[in-house]
């Protein structure tokens, strides 16, 4: 993977404020989330990762700094909010598919309801996605039918069917089986191969190491490091990095 040539970020984050009551989750966050870059997140629970994840798509309002995507700041609500979160899609830790509706049909209803793509495009783009998960056999199944990482690649197939310009992964594999969670990593690394723009909150570190063109490790609110896979995982700067490495990596 190449950076490509120096443009405007696809997400940028100046000066980022944020608080939950009393508690203060993202404090003067800035980041930078080139074009075609992997960016992954990492940090014990309580950091402010998923916070930071889900402010890039306005889940979480913030209440002060800049936060913009693709050169353009961050609409506070309506129709020009709707259109942003089109073109950015978003893979939880639970996987929010519609569970009256096939798999083909979870991935197809927002490209023909929000871009107004027909129903036979859409069908066709869909199938192509399932396929490109692995989970095309599946595609007129149930949910409730799929096994978790097989939702996830489902959930994953529909973010990937609009078309959108960065992918936010917020603990994509945390609710599932050890077993299931390397079929999803394969799909991810997939992704960043191809050069996909992704934000990528996870405890998964061989993922890090392999797909990441960049670590970010956050602890209370705050980024401490910033910098290559390699470097963070040998030579980490601050203690409390080093402390994080330390308690997951012998476990």
């Amino acid at each position: 993977m190449t950076a490509s040539e120096p443009s405007e970020p696809m997400i940028r984050m100046q000066s980022v404020e944020k608080h939950f009551g009393p508690l203060h989750v993202l404090k003067d966050v800035n980041l930078e989330v080139p074009r075609g870059q992997v960016v992954v997140v990492l940090g014990p629970s309580g950091s402010g990762k998923s916070t930071l994840c889900r402010a890039v798509n306005r889940l979480e309002p913030i209440d002060s700094g800049v936060i913009e995507i693709d050169g353009k700041p961050l609409p506070a609500e309506g129709k020009e909010l709707a259109r942003l979160r089109a073109e950015v899609g978003m893979v939880f830790q639970s996987f929010n598919l519609f569970a009256h509706k096939t798999i083909l049909e979870n991935v197809t209803l927002a490209p023909v309801k929000v871009r107004g793509t027909s129903q036979a495009e859409a069908r066709k783009t869909g199938l192509e996605l399932l396929e490109r998960v692995g989970i095309a056999s599946q595609s007129e199944k149930y949910p409730a039918q799929l096994s978790g990482g097989q939702q996830q690649r489902a959930a994953i197939a529909r973010a990937l069917a609009m078309r959108p310009k960065v992918m936010l992964f917020d603990e994509p594999t945390s609710a599932l089986d050890p077993e299931m969670v390397q079929e999803v990593l394969d799909v991810m690394t997939g992704l960043a191969g191809e050069g996909m723009t992704m934000l990528v909150v996870t405890h998964e570190m061989g993922f890090a190491r392999k797909a990441a063109n960049r670590v970010v490790f956050m602890a209370d609110g705050e980024i401490v490091e910033d910098t290559v896979p390699d470097k963070f995982f040998t030579a980490p700067e601050s203690a409390r990095a080093r402390d994080f490495l330390g308690k997951i990596l012998t476990h």
